[in-house]
């Protein structure tokens, strides 16, 4: 069985049984017959079906930011912004898709020349329990745009999202099996890639999770696109607006209760201005509110299971054990749920586990930067590279170091690092490696096919 949570109290939600062998292959046999059809489709009309989802998952907007508040925990105005942005994710390539799939000629000896992007056949999706819908939907839409299909291995703690998101396929149209949900527990996740179905594979999650995928997905000689962790670096720099930085950095940190790849994790301050940068961000934390998402208007709900609660707060206990101060938070509250509350580690240095390791969740730790070149050199001291950002009112400085020095995938000046989808998407390093979302996003899984006619 995959089991149904709801960390705010601890309730089973629902069980769901696992797929047996006979259900998984007339599910991929299903969704290698839609896909082939699909293919035959002009990039136009595929893109005008994609198009489709988009008022189906407004349609359903509340219904799935319940589902999501119930069983991972997201604060329901999160949850509605979460369909929102993947609705404009399905917009995007269906008035996109097209013109970017279109054939590009290349002058040559030959009488034609073109290069032509064609699908490679159904992508399978292991997605993580944090990002439900939008994880899921910003690889659903390019892979559909450019002709595949698409197998989406959820989180089990989600299935009902999943399940969801399934019905809102069907209800804007999509072919039966184009896009199909498989209940298999992660265990079972490497036989999918293995299967001969199974043409390219796309997952989200941790590092030592994609290391397995992709070492699998390699054996098979299968496209893969990793995005994994990530320890993002959140630089100010002296001359930053502290009001604008602080404001940014606790709205990073504890977004979707700070259970999120891109949330900045490690906050460089230089040492002018830490004292100051660092009072206004607990102000901020400690205004925040949190608690169970559908009993009330909670800017925080509970982190997605207790074991990563109890996961996280053994990382601050480690790290103020090895010296960092605990300004704010830092301890278990007392009942039901797996809770945890903002929480500010100040003097922390590498070494300790909230500079050295990602932090699930809202903990925010600040390092004291000697100067400018200090601060970039701790913000590169990590085998991470998904996002980073850096705060300073000289705008030219800042997109020199945003371009030029940090080593990510999405770099930010004076903002917090998030996803849109008209720009790619992805990191470097231990933070995985292949692009999602803009264009490049829809040339991950296509074959790109040079065609000469003499």
């Amino acid at each position: 069985m995959l089991h149904s949570l709801n960390p705010a109290t601890g309730q089973s939600i629902c069980d769901y049984p696992v797929m047996t062998d006979a259900e998984v292959n007339a599910l991929l046999d299903r969704s290698l017959a839609a896909q082939r059809a699909w293919s035959a489709l002009d990039a136009a009309a595929r893109a005008a079906r994609v198009g489709a989802l988009a008022p189906a998952l407004r349609a359903q907007a509340e219904p799935l930011a319940r589902m999501m508040a119930a069983e991972m925990g997201k604060p329901l105005p999160q949850g509605r912004a979460e369909v929102e942005k993947s609705a404009t994710a399905c917009e995007w390539y269906a008035a996109n898709g097209a013109r970017l799939l279109a054939p590009q000629p290349v002058k040559t000896e030959a009488a034609n020349s073109y290069v032509a992007a064609r699908p490679l056949g159904i992508v399978l999706a292991i997605m993580p329990w944090n990002f439900p819908v939008w994880q899921a939907v910003r690889a659903l839409a390019p892979a559909l745009a450019a002709g595949n299909g698409m197998v989406l291995k959820h989180a089990g703690s989600v299935t009902g999202c999943a399940l969801l998101l399934e019905e809102i396929g069907r209800a804007a149209g999509l072919p039966d099996g184009l896009f199909g949900v498989v209940r298999l527990p992660g265990a079972q996740a490497g036989a999918l890639i293995d299967d001969a179905r199974i043409a390219a594979v796309t997952m989200t999650g941790s590092t030592p999770a994609g290391r397995e995928v992709g070492a699998r997905a390699g054996r098979a000689l299968k496209k893969c696109v990793l995005e994994l962790g990530g320890s993002d670096p959140f630089v100010v720099l002296a001359d930053a607006d502290l009001e604008l930085a602080a404001a940014q950095a606790s709205a990073s940190r504890c977004n979707n209760s700070g259970q999120s790849c891109i949330a900045a994790k490690r906050f460089i301050v230089e040492k002018p201005v830490v004292a100051a940068f660092t009072a206004k961000l607990r102000d901020k934390l400690a205004a925040l509110t949190w608690g169970d998402p559908l009993a009330g208007a909670f800017d925080l709900g509970p982190l997605a299971r207790t074991d990563l609660r109890d996961e996280l707060h053994a990382q601050v206990s480690r790290s103020t054990a090895a010296g960092a101060k605990l300004e704010l938070g830092g301890s278990v509250p007392f009942g039901a749920g797996a809770f945890y509350p903002p929480t500010l580690l100040t003097g922390v240095t590498p070494g300790m586990a909230a500079f050295d390791e990602e932090l699930f969740g809202p903990v925010a730790a600040v390092i004291e930067a000697k100067d400018e070149a200090d601060a970039i050199r701790l913000a590169l001291q990590t085998p991470f590279g998904l996002g980073a950002a850096v705060f300073t009112k000289d705008l030219e400085k800042g997109e020199r170091i945003a371009r030029d020095h940090f080593d990510a995938g999405s770099c930010f000046v004076n903002a917090l690092v998030k996803s849109d989808p008209r720009l790619p998407f992805g990191g470097v390093k231990a933070s995985g490696y292949g692009r999602e979302l803009g264009p490049h996003g829809l040339f991950e899984f296509v074959n790109v096919k040079s065609v000469v006619i003499a």
